[in-house]
């Protein structure tokens, strides 16, 4: 069977798109493909992100609140286009239209999120704005799952009531609010005037805690450089990984981890076998087996 977001179905979501736009749709680039997929125009500054998941459709509600919020508050970020109301319907699609920023060649770093996310926390939240549900989303991927096995699919459901339940029972020592929800570096573009921060997908009103939880997981899961979350702890001011219940978040985060691909898995196959990888080290609790990022 085909998949719903092959390269041709997108690409012409993406020529819609340039239409209402009134801009040229000829040499747009694929940045990224996994929850969303994420087009930089060469005719015009712009970004057009498509949304991948039919189930997590109701997600682009919160990017736009949240984008709009921190412009609002001066906080460093990507910008909507204005004079246009967004998202933008498209066909079957959802699609959200961004100013883009200009790339200095230089990559972020752990201590530019650290430094964002320090002027995040603090914000009031915007009204209306969801409460942090994790396993919303996971679930949420594993019913849009495009191929699914019912070993895998009734595993990770277990899985999720079983660390949902872990959840519960814990104590946070930071006070809740404004969360970006995905926090990693690779949500950090270095523009020319400094870095801002993009992809607001999972923004909610949660613990601070799951912020600070990806680049410590980066740590055990890929290998990254222990420097980089030492740098990210110091600068934040608190270490994740020094508290109870980082053990509850981290399978969180591996949960959102593996399942992430699931609503593209068959337009976009060359993720099975991490995904397959992924799955077998969750099932046998092989906490200290390496992945390999989704590419």
């Amino acid at each position: 069977m085909d998949g719903r977001f092959t390269p041709g179905k997108l690409h012409e979501a993406l020529r819609r798109t340039c239409e209402l736009l009134d801009v040229d749709a000829e040499g747009a680039r694929l940045l990224r493909f996994t929850n969303n997929a994420v087009y930089a125009l060469a005719s015009a500054p712009f970004v057009v992100r498509i949304v991948g998941s039919t189930q997590l459709r109701h997600r682009v509600g919160t990017v736009v609140r949240v984008a709009r919020h921190l412009e609002g508050h001066g906080v460093p970020a990507i910008r909507l286009l204005p004079g246009i109301e967004q998202p933008v319907p498209v066909g079957e699609h959802l699609v959200t239209v961004w100013w883009k920023v200009p790339s200095t060649g230089r990559k972020a770093k752990s201590a530019d999120l650290a430094a964002l996310l320090r002027q995040v926390h603090p914000l009031e939240p915007p009204e209306g704005l969801a409460e942090w549900a994790p396993f919303a989303a996971v679930r949420a991927r594993v019913s849009d799952a495009e191929e699914l096995d019912d070993g895998d699919r009734r595993f990770l459901l277990e899985r999720c009531a079983e660390v949902e339940a872990a959840l519960a029972t814990l104590d946070f020592p930071l006070p809740r609010g404004l969360i970006h929800g995905d926090a990693h570096p690779g949500n950090v573009i270095a523009g020319p005037d400094g870095p801002v921060l993009c992809d607001f997908d999972s923004s909610g009103v949660g613990p601070p805690e799951w912020d600070l939880t990806p680049l410590a997981v980066g740590l055990e899961r890929f290998g990254d450089p222990p420097a980089r979350y030492r740098v990210f702890a110091e600068r934040y001011g608190f270490d994740v990984t020094t508290w109870s219940g980082f053990s509850v978040l981290r399978a969180i985060r591996e949960l959102k981890l593996t399942t992430s691909v699931l609503p593209i898995l068959r337009s976009h196959p060359s993720v099975r076998d991490e995904l397959r990888k992924r799955l077998d080290d969750l099932r046998y609790g092989r906490t200290g087996a390496r992945w390999n990022r989704y590419r």
